[in-house]
């Protein structure tokens, strides 16, 4: 990727240096093996750096090419598919699921009880599709290991990014289950976007992936994002690290043996996909386009701004979500598809209304500002997210650098 003089788009070289500085201190303390950082503004990429390596073992240097698992940052990309869908007329936000998905009718809510005998009563009304888009489902994940109902996740297997049956078996699977809350009245991060990946390919009659592939992958130019590495590019592949009991880097994926070289059997629309910082932007300008990149259009504008505005009953904490990763969810919504930052203020972190955000589990992130034409990427392997404050730090270190 080549790169513009900050001062041509509003940023200072000296201030964004300070984002390398931040970086490199990370590496060279033990926290991170490596890490990518990219910053664009109007159109223009003014910031991108790598330090350390993608894989401490061979010592594999941290490059814009590494490829990286990017996890939740699939949601988003789900997201759009679906909507793409949705502007063809094929059905409406406050639809139930259950008119594509019959499993999905007659739901109970658990109220109490302990995984032996939970206690449940029923659904006051059908999961739709907003619901799954702003995570108010009332679904939740396995690994949350806070309620009864998570737990059965557990027991019974109700995890797509595992998973080696198909979308629609772990679907069916998961619809049997009780919801944690009532639809549309609790914020519950959850594999709510699964199902949605699994409604692209029952909505459309053509397999998830390839949907995604052909219509938001492929025609973007991200050749190298997908649900598993092709064939030849294993060696970009990042290892995947956790912080061990002694607080070094312990290795948790080796790229040499890692499940992400081969094709899945369950295209998991929550958090399968791999890709790399000159891919991600590409759909970040896609984003900050109004759904248009090159001349290409994706989605229609009025799409996209209703994707970025929040569809929460106030913010994440009034939704019962006091805190999220690394901060506050106090004046952070949520659109369709990811995070809206409703006031920076409240968010106790620097920002812009209207700016909207997500990451993965690995510690990756992205976020697109509107406002001030903006894009920020960060690229790293390291689980779970909530390790160090990464985020948050990036948020400041590239809006301190705007001086115009």
């Amino acid at each position: 990727m080549q790169t513009s003089k900050p001062e041509d788009v509003g940023l200072c070289a000296r201030r964004l240096a300070r984002i390398d500085s931040w970086r490199e201190t990370l590496v060279a303390d033990g926290k991170l093996a490596g890490a990518t950082t990219l910053v664009m503004r109007r159109g223009q990429v003014a910031h991108l750096g790598c330090s350390g390596v993608a894989d401490l073992a061979r010592g594999t240097a941290m490059t814009p090419a590494t490829i990286h698992r990017i996890y939740s940052m699939t949601k988003p990309m789900t997201s759009v598919a679906i909507m793409m869908l949705y502007e063809e007329g094929r059905f409406q936000l406050d639809d139930p699921i259950s008119r594509f998905l019959p499993w999905f009718t007659n739901l109970r809510v658990c109220t109490g009880g302990a995984r032996g005998k939970l206690e449940t009563q029923p659904a006051m009304r059908d999961v739709t599709f907003r619901d799954l888009l702003t995570h108010t489902s009332g679904l939740t994940y396995g690994f949350m290991h806070a309620t009864a109902v998570d737990a059965l996740y557990r027991e019974q297997g109700i995890d797509y990014g595992a998973a080696e049956t198909s979308l629609a078996e772990v679907t069916q699977a998961l619809a049997k289950l009780p919801l944690i809350a009532e639809p549309g009245t609790e914020w519950n991060y959850s594999v709510a976007t699964d199902v949605l990946g699994h409604l692209v390919e029952v909505i459309s009659g053509q397999e998830f992936s390839a949907f995604l592939q052909e219509r938001l992958i492929g025609p973007l130019g991200m050749v190298d994002t997908g649900f598993h590495v092709r064939e030849g590019q294993g060696a970009r592949l990042a290892a995947n690290y956790a912080r061990g009991p002694d607080g070094a880097l312990k290795l948790i994926d080796d790229p040499a043996t890692s499940r992400y070289l081969k094709p899945r059997r369950v295209p998991s629309g929550g958090g399968g996909l791999v890709s790399t910082a000159a891919d991600y932007l590409r759909f970040c300008r896609m984003l900050l386009g109004k759904g248009e990149l090159e001349g290409v259009r994706y989605l229609g504008r009025k799409t996209v701004a209703l994707m970025m505005a929040n569809h929460l009953r106030g913010d994440m904490a009034a939704m019962g979500q006091p805190r999220w990763s690394e901060s506050t969810a106090e004046g952070i919504g949520f659109g369709l598809g990811f995070s809206v930052m409703l006031d920076p203020a409240r968010a106790q972190i620097i920002g812009s209304p209207g700016e909207c955000a997500w990451g993965g589990a690995a510690s990756t992130a992205f976020w697109v500002d509107p406002a001030e034409e903006m894009a920020v990427i960060l690229l790293t392997q390291l689980m779970p997210s909530s390790t160090w404050p990464l985020r948050r730090e990036l948020r400041v270190l590239s809006y301190q650098a705007l001086v115009d």
